[in-house]
């Protein structure tokens, strides 16, 4: 697979993408090409090439991230879904934490994604949200333990004595979130 396959296969769905998340088509533009510019230097690196359309959703997310992230730019969480591309794989951990993520309260899931997944820092996160840093910790603890938690009812995963998740992913039909 080359690059030239894989812009011609994926380019126009990864700028509608792209677009649905910055609305504007100069943004998106220069957000593909860079998204294209790390699927080519890292097309060498993915083993498995039936992952190729969701590998390349990710390198989109992860650019348009780093996009707002330089920007310093404010978007609503709700609008950007921690999975991009459906994987034909059957029932996975993902579509639990999307379901998960998806019934955190706002509170919660508003400053654990700054932090986490935009990677600001916890003070950054609190004078983003207008609150004070104690709260923005708790805030962020809580959610972290609330994820865990609906690991444990969703699925019926359990803590081990290091405080690790552990267990088996149960089938589609037996979980409490996303079944």
């Amino acid at each position: 697979m080359t690059t030239q396959n894989v812009w011609k296969t994926y380019s126009e769905d990864l700028k509608r993408f792209i677009i649905s998340k910055v609305h504007d088509t100069a943004i998106a533009d220069d957000i593909l090409q860079d998204t294209f510019i790390k699927i080519h230097t890292k097309l060498h690196t993915l083993k498995d090439h039936n992952k190729l359309k969701p590998w390349c959703f990710t390198i989109a997310r992860n650019s348009i991230l780093d996009y707002w992230k330089l920007t310093n730019q404010d978007f609503e969480i709700a609008n950007f879904e921690a999975e991009v591309v459906p994987e034909d794989e059957g029932h996975t951990e993902k579509d639990c934490l999307r379901g998960i993520l998806q019934s955190l309260p706002k509170k919660y899931r508003d400053p654990l994604f700054l932090a986490d997944i935009k990677g600001l820092k916890q003070q950054e996160v609190a004078e983003q949200l207008k609150q004070s840093l104690p709260t923005t910790k708790s805030q962020i603890q809580r959610a972290r333990k609330l994820i865990a938690q609906g690991f444990m009812d969703c699925c019926g995963y359990v803590l081990n004595d290091d405080g690790k998740l552990v267990g088996e992913l149960q089938d589609k039909e037996d979980c409490k979130v996303c079944g």
